[in-house]
């Protein structure tokens, strides 16, 4: 029994279940909306999210707190181009907003495999 055991295992081993996540999540911050599988959108909702509040709330640090803070986000996605896009344009929208940054509105069975199909989006305000 998987008692007390958090996070999605997805059938996948665990360096390709965090090369999924990193992926899934750059994707996300480069078009801001993803379709993709319920179970995905779940997995990547709540770590997306952080990285948003953690640009959000650098914002109002010292030097030493941002560049710590993108030093942080960098070593979750690895890619440079995304974490500017993450602190100079999607976190300062969400300045004002306590949190729930993200939307996940349902699609239906996906033809081939039935599996329940999401789209993931940021919210708008």
């Amino acid at each position: 029994m998987r008692h007390s055991i958090a996070g999605y295992k997805l059938g996948r081993t665990k360096s390709a279940r965090i090369a999924l996540r990193r992926n899934l999540i750059k994707q996300f911050f480069t078009h801001e909306r993803i379709q993709t599988t319920e179970a995905k959108a779940a997995a990547i909702r709540g770590e997306a999210e952080r990285l948003i509040t953690l640009a959000r709330n650098s914002a109002n640090g010292s030097d030493v707190e941002k560049l710590n803070a993108r030093r942080l986000a960098i070593s979750k996605l690895g890619d440079n181009q995304i974490i500017k896009r993450l602190f100079d344009e999607i976190a300062p929208r969400f300045a004002t907003r306590p949190g729930g940054y993200t939307r996940v509105m349902k699609l239906g069975p996906r033809r081939g495999d039935s599996a329940e199909m999401v789209v993931l989006e940021l919210v708008e305000e």
